[in-house]
């Protein structure tokens, strides 16, 4: 069973950046797409962006396009969420997961509607505020 653990949120001021991980571990992600997805208080859960288990398709929600980059290394089992410009708006609980596909695919999950996912991590929390 794939396991994800997401880490590097936490408390930024407005215009700053954060770095968040996504490490698996059960299984090697070279079958997995992942994608971020995020959740603020009160409001539905929103794709921000995806990867294709090859890493070399990505796609992003128009909100963060420009600021926020995914990426992957398939050999340390990990993908990041290189998040900058930050808004207040970009606060809430980001969530990666992981989609089976095949070995070194090009296909990249849908953002909206979210997935489908078949794992989950448990969420960590980005705030930006002054």
């Amino acid at each position: 069973q794939l396991q994800l653990v997401e880490s590097g949120g936490g408390l930024v001021q407005p215009g700053g950046s954060l770095r968040l991980f996504c490490v698996a571990s059960g299984y090697t992600l070279n079958f997995y797409a992942i994608g971020w997805v995020r959740q603020a208080l009160g409001k539905e859960r929103e794709g921000v962006s995806c990867i294709s288990s090859s890493g070399g398709r990505t796609n992003y929600v128009d909100s963060v396009k420009g600021r926020f980059t995914i990426s992957r290394d398939n050999a340390k089992n990990t993908v990041y969420l290189q998040m900058n410009s930050l808004k207040p708006e970009d606060t809430a609980v980001y969530y990666c997961a992981a989609q089976l596909t095949n070995y070194n695919s090009d296909y990249v999950p849908s953002l909206e509607p979210v997935g489908p996912y078949n794992f989950w991590g448990q969420g960590i929390q980005v705030t930006v505020s002054s």
